[in-house]
């Protein structure tokens, strides 16, 4: 079979034909009296086997010893193939997602793009300074799509960086809460709090719905998180949470601080100074835990808290009772 006829009948062109003769991958096995290049059957076969596996993404360099070394390992190049073949597929989907969040923002030029793309390079940078840079400049420039920031936030060990990603979060607009809410799941703790955190840091009804549920979920460490955030923002249900809190000892002054917060008005000063000394007289509570618990009182007014002083100004614990007759003091003092 003439090349013209090779090439009709396999969709592999005269001149890629040619091609693989030069390179010693398909040679016609005969000519014709004129000269010209004929196919065998075994030929055309060949060149199948070439295309086959050009389409697994092989070179013609890896094709050649495929076919031609008898010792040939296919196991080993298929593995080298997979591997290839996802690191194409990652550099692909970042290639997306970057093309994606260029579109979200919705440039109106060729500058805004470019400032988008160096905004979103600088996220990624091995620079502390310059992430913190792009996240301080991502609200007032071309901003940076939230989705972003979101995954900046959550990636980000940082703790300045990661206080400017919050703090552009807070002013990103919509999408950040839900967004936020994903990162509660993570299998890494790390993650969910830096999720619980963000959104510990967002305004709006969306934020604080978020903030319940992460308030509801096994993970402590969020769970505390949550409750400092609604209980900054008025919400008492949250107090039997920050008690918890000061009793295990994590972040157990804010939690004292917020308790301050929710303790305004006489009723909650009492409900929470009952909860306090509720624990107070657990059976259970450790002596450190009873000395943040009394310690927690002092931002509590009220007179349910200075009865309870009293009575702990003669607890059998010393440092318990001079801990409350100091709070005392100062209480009069005012």
């Amino acid at each position: 079979m003439l090349i013209g006829e090779v090439a009709r009948r396999s969709g592999v062109s005269a001149r890629m034909l040619r091609h693989y003769e030069s390179l010693g991958l398909v040679r016609p096995s005969g000519r014709t009296g004129s000269g010209y290049r004929e196919y065998s059957g075994q030929d055309i076969r060949r060149i199948f086997h070439v295309e086959s596996l050009r389409s697994l993404g092989l070179s013609l360099r890896e094709i050649g010893r495929a076919l031609d070394d008898p010792d040939f390992v296919p196991s080993a190049l298929v593995d080298d193939l997979i591997l290839r073949t996802r690191e194409r597929i990652a550099a692909e989907t970042e290639l997306l997602t970057r093309l994606r969040r260029i579109d979200a923002a919705d440039p109106a030029g060729w500058e805004d793009v470019l400032q988008v793309v160096a905004l979103l390079q600088a996220l990624g940078s091995k620079s502390a300074d310059a992430r913190q840079r792009a996240a301080l400049s991502s609200v007032d420039e071309v901003p940076v799509p939230v989705e972003a920031l979101v995954e900046a936030a959550l990636g980000e060990t940082d703790p300045n960086v990661a206080g400017a990603l919050r703090w552009a979060l807070a002013r990103s607009g919509d999408g950040g809460p839900a967004l936020l809410a994903q990162g509660l799941g993570s299998p890494v703790a790390a993650v969910r709090e830096r999720a619980v955190r963000s959104l510990a840091e967002m305004p709006g009804d969306e934020a604080d719905a978020r903030l319940r549920d992460a308030l509801a979920g096994p993970d402590a460490v969020v769970r505390g998180y949550a409750a400092l955030a609604l209980g900054a923002r008025g919400a008492a249900d949250v107090v039997p949470t920050l008690v918890d809190m000061i009793v295990e000892g994590r972040n157990d002054t804010d939690a004292a601080d917020v308790l301050s917060v929710l303790a305004s008005d006489t009723a909650g000063a009492d409900r929470i100074a009952a909860r306090l000394v509720d624990r107070l007289a657990h059976d259970a509570t450790g002596a450190p835990a009873r000395g943040r618990l009394t310690q927690a009182l002092a931002g509590i007014p009220g007179a349910r808290t200075s009865r309870a002083l009293v009575e702990l100004s003669h607890d059998e614990d010393r440092a318990v009772a001079l801990t409350a007759a100091y709070l005392l003091q100062l209480r009069g003092a005012r």
